[in-house]
């Protein structure tokens, strides 16, 4: 059993009340998230620290990535893109943080692209019906998958930024990165919708799994010192 938090962007306080409740309910459960910690909400940096103090695991979202690459590798698109993509406040938020906001971009660079559990499949966008072809799945592996995610990550079918209809891969798949009002389900792709748009004033979710099935759903409205 484990729990899966939806995108947070930069929602520090609302991150924490959640976290709190998901201890409460599950105190031992390890805790994960599908990434995009940062942009747009005021806490970036918060964010970053919690989840490393409280070694919940994340895979990277696009605005992570975006973020690392600002930094990392300036001529790349990512890194242009981000200037358009709600970077003005991640970049306040790291204004008295020098140190750790390097310390930060290396542990981005170091998670990985998607988690393949027991219990179910997260990654910040989830596994777009495009690469159908190459992933047979009724019998995947995480070595064929491991080598489509890191040759695509940065197209726009990847794992970073798949809009589009997600492949059946034969075991639940916890995604975020498309919002929606409430956790949604997609029966066709065996998918779970977590992103409810915490840093548009809506709620940050999560989701407890059990086995590819979903036991409960916790939220947390969206705390307004987080984006006002």
């Amino acid at each position: 059993m484990i729990a899966v938090i939806g995108d947070v962007h930069g929602c520090f306080l609302t991150l924490v009340k959640l976290f709190n409740k998901i201890r409460i309910s599950y105190p031992h459960v390890p805790i994960y998230c599908v990434g995009d910690l940062v942009d747009r909400g005021n806490n970036s940096y918060d964010v970053l620290r919690f989840m490393i103090d409280e070694r919940i695991n994340f895979t990277a979202g696009n605005h992570d990535y975006m973020f690392y690459d600002f930094f990392k590798d300036p001529s790349s698109n990512l890194a242009r893109t981000w200037v358009f993509n709600g970077n003005e406040a991640t970049i306040e938020s790291y204004e008295e943080h020098n140190r750790e906001l390097y310390l930060h971009l290396d542990h981005i660079k170091k998670t990985p692209f998607f988690y393949d559990l027991d219990d179910c499949f997260i990654s910040h966008a989830g596994i777009s019906e495009h690469y159908r072809r190459i992933i047979e799945s009724e019998n995947y592996s995480s070595e064929i998958l491991s080598e489509v995610v890191n040759n695509n990550f940065r197209n726009d079918d990847g794992v970073l930024w798949a809009r589009g209809a997600l492949l059946n891969i034969g075991k639940l798949q916890v995604v975020g990165h498309t919002k929606n009002k409430d956790v949604t389900f997609d029966e066709s792709s065996n998918t779970v919708y977590i992103d409810t748009g915490a840093c548009v004033g809506n709620k940050l979710s999560a989701v407890v799994v059990h086995q590819h099935k979903i036991i409960e759903t916790l939220e947390e409205k969206t705390h307004l010192n987080d984006i006002i």
